[in-house]
């Protein structure tokens, strides 16, 4: 590819506006020397010059250290688009509308519990359908679907899923206004009665972890973690098959010749809408409402983890004292205030493969966090570990207020395949004590350590690019993947 990219510091890397890409702003790589090795001739750079030839877009086409190939925009992509002249992007979204995070903590010690992990893990996964096609047990009626996807966890509280302080320890509250249900097709909302309380395959898991290095005692005390050795259990899906038909959806009327529709010369895959045309509305909407099913979603499974850990250890959930740290979303396009040169602007911020690092003070984070910041949950690969992180003041100039997501893949799912094998991936798990139960050995050698970058190299970039603070450092001891 023979870009000329300019080291801008010590971990930000700058492509500069290459015009007869059709590129309006420059792109910003948060990276390492080290990771950008393994960024050589990738086609996810590629892919942050498309999407900073994108009408309306704000000073940059941003990448995380996270960063690989995605569909349009690459996943670990920022770009904040002006809310009256921009786009927003199915693609910069991706198929997998909130795809996101949540930790759970309890008043449990590894420790007290290191022989019963066994039995945990298996509950887990006879308690939570796992696996591709995987089918809920929920009963939902047509009536249920269209309050999931209007009020998110304000269905999940009224039907006894979760708890006040569930919502205000989630994202938006769990639940992001202005759905139209009709904006979501029939098909989707199908897929989603079938899928509901689901964990999917690929890269989805499930991991009972447990707390190895507390980083800064007070932010981690504020976030109920306290303890080395303290147990946590960390939620990874999204919004299952109901977001994928409603960016499947949304593509196709995209391709078809509607009004505000916004082509990309560079890249097909970007194909936008204008915000404020009709099929630009309707997508906002429909993401929306996927975004509040997948908040359901993960409610909904760590209902079910509240029930395997209290009934396997003959303790009440009251007494387990299990608590959400945290739930966000790190697959979608929100409408944000930020400022620019000194101009506070409104903008529709994607994040794919991002997640958002807003600072303590800052409103959007809620009362719950509004002495911290905002809590950002790094999960690693299985056999590695995962990070607690906090927003940053620097992250609201750097970002648009965003940090990374995960590990990213370093491999891709064809050349994990070709890799490695059952018996490397036992031994990795096994080396690095974790227990694990799997729904597919495709799925598990396709996640194996190995496939994704250091986790602890994208951490370091991440602080050192002042996106996100560390506050604590934990270990999986037992996995569930599809």
């Amino acid at each position: 590819m023979g870009l000329d990219l300019i080291k801008f510091d010590e971990f930000t890397y700058k492509i500069p506006v290459i015009r007869d890409r059709g590129m309006r702003v420059p792109g910003i790589i948060y990276s390492s020397d080290r990771m950008m090795e393994t960024l050589k001739d990738d086609p996810s750079l590629e892919q942050v010059i498309n999407v900073a030839s994108l009408p309306g877009i704000i000073k940059a086409s941003i990448a995380m250290p996270d960063i690989h190939l995605g569909y349009g925009f690459p996943i670990g992509g920022v770009a904040a688009f002006d809310y009256e002249s921009g786009i927003i992007s199915p693609g910069g979204v991706g198929y997998d509308i909130n795809c996101g995070v949540s930790l759970m903590r309890m008043d449990v010690k590894y420790e007290e519990i290191s022989a019963r992990i066994p039995d945990l893990v298996e509950g887990l996964f006879r308690a939570i359908p796992s696996g591709m096609g995987s089918n809920s047990i929920v009963k939902l009626s047509s009536t249920d679907m269209d309050e999931i996807l209007h009020s998110g966890l304000k269905w999940a509280m009224e039907n006894g899923y979760a708890t006040d302080d569930d919502i205000v320890s989630t994202e938006e509250n769990g639940t992001m206004s202005g759905v139209n249900t009709d904006s979501i097709s029939s098909e989707a909302k199908a897929r989603g009665m079938k899928q509901i309380g689901t964990l999917g395959a690929g890269n989805h898991f499930l991991e009972i972890q447990k707390i190895s290095e507390i980083f800064n005692p007070a932010i981690a005390g504020a976030f109920g973690l306290n303890l080395s050795g303290q147990i946590a259990v960390m939620v990874h899906t999204g919004s299952r098959g109901l977001g994928h038909q409603v960016a499947t959806d949304y593509m196709k009327k995209l391709n078809e010749n509607v009004p505000g529709k916004v082509a990309c010369q560079n890249d097909r895959q970007l194909i936008s809408a204008e915000i404020n045309s009709r099929i630009g509305q309707d997508y906002i909407s429909a993401m929306k409402g996927a975004a509040n099913f997948a908040f359901v979603n993960r409610q909904i499974i760590l209902s079910r983890v509240r029930e395997v850990f209290a009934k396997t250890l003959g303790r009440s959930q009251e007494d387990l004292s299990m608590k959400i740290v945290y739930g966000l979303a790190h697959n979608i396009a929100k409408i944000e205030k930020h400022n620019v040169d000194g101009e506070v602007m409104n903008l529709m911020v994607h994040r794919k493969g991002a997640t958002r690092s807003f600072p303590a003070g800052s409103d959007a984070v809620g009362g719950k966090f509004i002495k911290t910041g905002q809590p950002v949950l790094v999960p690693g690969d299985m056999g590695s570990a995962s990070y607690v992180m906090v927003g940053s003041e620097k992250s609201m100039e750097a970002s648009f207020g965003s940090s990374c997501h995960g590990a990213g893949r370093l491999l891709s799912r064809q050349k994990s395949l070709k890799s490695f094998n059952d018996a490397y991936v036992e031994k990795k798990l096994r080396e690095a004590g974790v227990l694990v139960r799997s729904a597919s050995r495709k799925v598990l050698i396709e996640e194996a350590p190995g496939s994704y970058k250091d986790i602890d190299d994208v951490i370091s970039a991440v602080v050192g690019a002042g996106l996100a603070s560390k506050v604590a450092r934990n270990v999986p001891v037992g996995v569930v993947k599809g």
